[in-house]
């Protein structure tokens, strides 16, 4: 069995202990994140049925991704970096997932070529919870409205919110922060936990976890 299967089966098999033992009403997603990390580390994965690819860069993804994609008729890529709106159009046509969605101009973006394409992408809105000036995401103080006008004005299929906690923080805290305000806008959907903190963010409900080094290794720094 290929490594990267053993280490996926592991985190599986760690998560379905933590739901089990918690009684919670679903497992999470898995996401494997293959940025950076070569077809030939992720075929294997593939030919398993692993469903859920992330990757953070669009000129990376295409490379990667828009040759393999129709082999794999049931593949869900997730688009989960910062996503510019120049680069809306191609992120539409490759990807089923954007968990990265934080702001107005974006959002007005996706809804046109979602039309042009005749295709609905399932969307979470990134929140800064750390309310850190270097990280992109909507204030807590703004989801709200936010919410209203991406699925009132635009119609986007908006299914959860995606948090990245700061460095060295307590992710628990910050779990729970987002879990409470998706509540608050009826969304069921979490994006959160990495490979350093999957099983906190399983615990406090977490739908999709971000996970790439527990699974792939250490990614090559060139």
């Amino acid at each position: 069995m290929h490594q990267s299967i053993e280490k996926l089966n592991s985190v599986k098999n760690k998560v379905n202990e933590i739901v089990n033992q918690k009684q919670l009403k679903i497992a999470p997603k898995i996401i494997v994140v293959t940025k950076t990390f070569p077809l030939n580390k992720i075929i294997p994965l593939l030919e398993s049925g692993h469903v859920h690819y992330g990757e953070n860069k669009i000129q990376e993804a295409e490379t990667k991704w828009s040759g393999i994609k129709k082999n794999f008729k049931n593949l869900q890529l997730h688009m989960i970096g910062k996503l510019q709106t120049n680069k809306a159009k191609k992120a539409v046509k490759l990807f089923d997932y954007i968990h990265s969605l934080d702001n107005d101009r974006l959002a007005s973006k996706l809804s046109l070529y979602e039309n042009e394409f005749q295709k609905k992408l399932k969307l979470f809105i990134q929140v800064n919870l750390g309310k850190e000036n270097q990280k992109s995401g909507i204030n807590l103080s703004e989801i709200e409205n936010f919410y209203n006008y991406c699925t009132k004005e635009l119609s986007l299929n908006i299914i959860g919110l995606m948090c990245l906690p700061p460095i060295d923080s307590n992710s628990v805290e910050y779990f729970t922060l987002l879990k409470r305000s998706a509540a608050e806008l009826n969304l069921k959907d979490l994006s959160m936990g990495m490979s350093s903190d999957f099983e906190a963010a399983t615990i406090k409900g977490s739908t999709y976890l971000r996970l790439g080094t527990a699974i792939l290794g250490k990614r090559s720094l060139t």
